[in-house]
């Protein structure tokens, strides 16, 4: 594939975008800021029935059933986007669990259930994605994040210790990946995601407290489009009525 960098960003621009944790939500958001006007992506989720279903919206989408929290089953996936649909020149990891509970409530499988999903599946998808990248010369990996990963509150022992591992390896990577072409860069969520579900347990909050998807997806859209002399690693999604 020839190198066709957009405006000097770290993907080929129709290389495949590879969106792990395709659910209601910001994963649908962003299969759909990614796959539009026919650009390839591939969404991967534990279930395919949504995705499937998305995929049937989206011109050159394919779907694909995988556990995130599964590092070799996951490696497998994402080596079939590959073979199927082409080289993926940006990873979004979207894929998320979480267990609330104090530490002394939390149980140690919740503690590794968070970290196998939020911070091993991470791991594994880079390491399965990133020769495909360095052939390409750049790619984009782009996390989506949260507050939890900066600050441990009490009852968020096993998400919290989750996120912020995350947060972690992906500073590592970028540090080590930016000088050879690849963009690392983490969106920290800070709110309550507009979900049918948020609605229902905020019934009494207006509009302006919860996060958009449509909006987390134009930001992971624009870190994909940075120029390569002013990349960013970090930035927050935080909606204009959440207090900080």
């Amino acid at each position: 594939m020839a190198r066709d960098f957009k405006e000097g960003a770290g993907a080929p621009a129709q290389a495949v975008s590879a969106i792990v944790g395709t659910g209601p939500g910001n994963g649908a958001a962003l299969a759909r800021r990614f796959g539009a006007q026919g650009a390839p992506v591939a969404l991967l989720a534990r279930s395919s029935g949504f995705s499937a279903a998305l995929a049937q919206e989206l011109p050159s989408a394919r779907a694909y059933a995988v556990d995130a929290g599964q590092p070799e089953p996951l490696q497998t996936a994402l080596a079939q986007v590959a073979a199927r649909q082409g080289p993926v020149g940006t990873l979004i990891y979207n894929a998320g669990s979480g267990a609330w509970g104090s530490v002394e409530e939390v149980t140690a499988s919740d503690l590794e259930q968070c970290w196998r999903v939020n911070t091993l599946g991470l791991f594994a998808a880079v390491q399965a994605l990133l020769p495909g990248m360095k052939r390409l010369g750049g790619g984009n990996i782009i996390v989506i994040g949260a507050t939890a990963s900066r600050r441990g509150g009490a009852g968020a022992a096993a998400f919290a210790q989750a996120k912020a591992a995350q947060r972690t390896l992906a500073e590592s990577m970028a540090r080590q990946l930016w000088p050879q072409g690849i963009h690392v860069a983490l969106i920290v969520i800070d709110g309550i995601v507009d979900l049918p579900r948020s609605r229902q347990r905020f019934a009494d909050k207006p509009d302006d407290f919860f996060v958009q998807p449509a909006a987390v997806a134009e930001s992971a859209w624009w870190l994909a489009q940075q120029p390569r002399s002013a990349w960013s690693f970090e930035i927050e999604a935080r909606p204009f009525g959440e207090k900080w």
